[in-house]
């Protein structure tokens, strides 16, 4: 199911003061496409991209939640907004998804992948059945629309593929290595695909958020600690914006977090509990 808007409501002398105004310190990001877009962390990112007059493709598996962020990001400003309906974890759905971005908004200049799944650790221990669905979700689905998406920005030369990915695939933790397990992978498989597309000119970003209070993580043990939304929405949309870093660590102190972390030694960490 694919449904078309556009916000008629904003000048565009408005959308063009928007997008000059970030081209003095970036690159131009007018059209986005959000795989996974009713995910917290990407509600956030959206409505700042609404802000700033961007045109959108919305890929998320429920319809109604779909028509509600459509009706919402053109209020806040978006100049257009498309959604299509599928399950990403379906990748018999992938070579539509592309095929409607291709013809609607055909020189998307933008992708951010920002779904995933976070079932519990203990679940994933006891039944391989929740752990290949946590590793297809994470990794293998995510890894087969990227290779889709990767190939249509490298066919142009140009473009942003952005990949929400874990700090939690830093470092196999006890508490939840087989999440941490798929998101390392993925985050591995994203470097590599940064290495390949980099000669061609589009920029491959890899994206490590912390811990951030969203629906996935509020059955969390002090989730309300996590850092908010709309804040590592802002250092994503930084990212987009600049086309860098390559690897962002939001917010910003889990880059050094993690770094000790990482060194460790493994006699040590094995023993740690967390």
């Amino acid at each position: 199911m694919m449904t078309i808007a556009t916000n008629s409501t904003v000048p565009r002398t408005e959308v063009a003061a928007r997008e000059s105004a970030g081209n003095a310190i970036a690159t131009p990001m007018k059209k986005v496409v959000v795989l996974g877009a009713t995910s917290g962390i990407a509600l956030a990112v959206e409505r700042q991209l609404a802000h700033r007059g961007c045109e959108l493709l919305l890929v998320a598996r429920s319809p109604q939640r779909l028509a509600e962020l459509q009706a919402d990001l053109l209020i806040r400003g978006a100049k257009s907004v498309l959604t299509y309906a599928a399950d990403l974890a379906a990748i018999q759905h992938h070579a539509g998804i592309l095929d409607f971005a291709r013809r609607t908004l055909a020189d998307f200049d933008t992708v951010l992948l920002a779904y995933g799944s976070m079932h519990d650790q203990t679940d994933c221990e006891l039944s391989v059945d929740a752990l290949l669905e946590e590793l297809h979700v994470n990794f293998v689905s995510a890894t087969a629309i990227l290779t889709l998406f990767g190939a249509e920005l490298e066919r142009r030369r140009s473009g942003c593929l952005a990949v929400i990915t874990s700090i939690a695939g830093d470092r196999g933790r006890r508490a939840n290595y087989v999440y941490g397990s798929a998101k390392g992978g993925l985050s591995l498989f994203v470097q590599g695909l940064r290495s390949r597309l980099h000669p061609v000119g589009v920029s491959v970003i890899t994206i490590k958020p912390g811990p951030v209070q969203t629906p996935m993580t509020d059955h969390l043990a002090n989730s309300e600690r996590f850092a908010e939304p709309e804040q590592v929405a802002r250092d994503i949309v930084r990212a987009l914006e600049r086309r860098a870093p390559d690897v962002l660590y939001t917010p910003k102190v889990w880059r050094y977090v993690m770094a000790a972390v990482r060194h460790i030694p493994e006699g040590i960490f094995k023993r740690l509990s967390f």
